[in-house]
């Protein structure tokens, strides 16, 4: 499927997104019209043309179709009236489901899930990534077997759930599947060990690990590009960033490290899609630190956060021991607004308020992930020979070098030191340190 996607006729497909919500449910922090136009923004991100858009009742999901009967027919003659190519369902249904509504419906019709990894398929532009989300695809797939899987020799972005030939015998497709699955983890496994090595040369060089979190189109990827001059691909897109990238960043003591930015996140995150990401995953879970940025401008903000928490949890990690919550867009918000951020993070020691866009505050940000990464060092002071040119250097590039006098053989310095870094320079000195 390439990116701009017309069917036969020459338009681009027509959808009807339909986001069900129960008439009675409690305990959710967003609204159901902010979910639907969620959902919206993910059709769009797959250049459907969006015709219709609707909140649909639900009491109970019925095993068959979904809805009832009733609201089934009444929908499929607005799909029929609306000559619509695609009917969205922003929640999760199964095989079954999905065939009944697409026979009664006579259109294709794609849940939450399968629309999620339809934009990923199209975002992956690395080797690594692309095998990632085709293993969360075929893993979802598999129980489905709705389509031939001639597409897996496509060259281009996306799965194919929008078009293909139809269907085809059943075992031979299912053990395709899996002989696939098997050759990708195993293509994946390398991955994991190549990143494992990466993050150890990484720490005998004494680099922390900075990583980006949070919801999507929250301004990782503007954040990522203003604290390291870079021109990594950062549009008001959903997922508009799915391979990691890495760069070095120098923080205002002198220190190195290395930032990333990484995959965002979404609410209702498929677990499939969670556990084939679990290499690039793995980035944000022995990082050094984390950046959770959210979007302080989004009606959801909130609700979103707590999105975030909830997959940061299914990864096993505690965001609260080593996260800096970054309050983002603030470009965005009126007078009253930005002040109302300014004292929350004011009251804040591990908050800040900034502007990716505008670079404001940007600095301030800088000094406290500084000031997070130096929380565990020790002053030490150090006599080093002239001579151990190597010694010094490596010391201006792993410490922070408080001060620093010279005598005619060596130089006497007061650094700030990880412990781990304090041992090393020790076995360098020979114990003096």
């Amino acid at each position: 499927m390439n990116g701009d996607r017309p069917t036969d006729n020459g338009h681009h497909p027509r959808a009807i997104v339909l986001h069900p919500h129960r008439k009675f449910a409690n305990g959710s922090l967003r609204a159901p019209a902010a979910r639907l136009a969620e959902a919206v923004s993910l059709a769009r991100a797959i250049d459907l043309e969006v015709a219709c858009a609707d909140l649909v009742s639900v009491t109970r999901p019925k095993s068959g179709l979904f809805f009832g009967s009733g609201k089934a027919e009444a929908l499929g003659e607005s799909i029929a009236e609306r000559h619509i190519d695609v009917a969205i369902v922003d929640g999760a249904l199964s095989p079954i489901q999905q065939r009944n509504l697409e026979r009664q419906w006579k259109c294709k019709v794609l849940d939450r899930t399968a629309l999620i990894l339809e934009i990923f398929g199209e975002r992956a532009r690395t080797r690594e990534g692309q095998l990632q989300v085709e293993l969360a695809h075929l893993t979802y797939q598999r129980s489905r077997l709705v389509r031939t899987w001639t597409h897996l020799e496509r060259q281009r972005g996306g799965f194919g759930f929008l078009g293909g030939p139809g269907e085809t015998q059943i075992e031979s497709d299912r053990r395709q599947i899996g002989d696939r699955i098997i050759r990708i983890k195993q293509d994946l496994e390398g991955v994991r060990r190549t990143r494992n090595l990466q993050r150890a040369s990484r720490k005998r060089a004494g680099l922390p690990v900075v990583a980006l979190v949070g919801y999507t189109n929250a301004g990782k990827s503007t954040l990522f590009n203003q604290l390291t001059k870079s021109q990594v691909f950062a549009e008001n897109l959903l997922f508009a960033t799915l391979d990691p990238t890495m760069r070095a960043v120098r923080l205002p003591s002198g220190r190195s490290i290395v930032l990333s930015d990484t995959v965002g996140f979404v609410s209702d995150l498929p677990t499939d899609l969670v556990a084939a990401f679990r290499a690039t995953l793995e980035e944000v879970t022995e990082a050094d630190l984390l950046l959770h940025v959210r979007d302080v401008a989004h009606p959801d903000s909130a609700a979103q956060r707590a999105d975030v928490m909830r997959v940061l949890a299914e990864l096993g990690i505690e965001p609260d021991e080593r996260a800096i919550e970054v309050l983002n867009k603030l470009d965005q918000l009126d007078v009253n607004e930005r002040e109302i951020i300014a004292n929350q993070s004011a009251r804040d020691a591990d908050s800040a308020a900034i502007s990716a866009l505008t670079g404001e505050g940007c600095e301030a940000l800088l000094r406290l992930i500084d000031q997070r990464l130096s929380s565990s060092r020790e002053v030490v002071e150090l006599d080093v020979p002239l001579t151990d040119g190597a010694t010094i250097a490596w010391l201006y590039r792993s410490g922070e070098v408080l001060s620093r006098s010279d005598d005619e053989q060596s130089a006497h310095l007061r650094v700030r030191l990880d412990p781990a870094d304090r041992a090393r320079v020790q076995r360098r000195l020979g114990g003096s340190a």
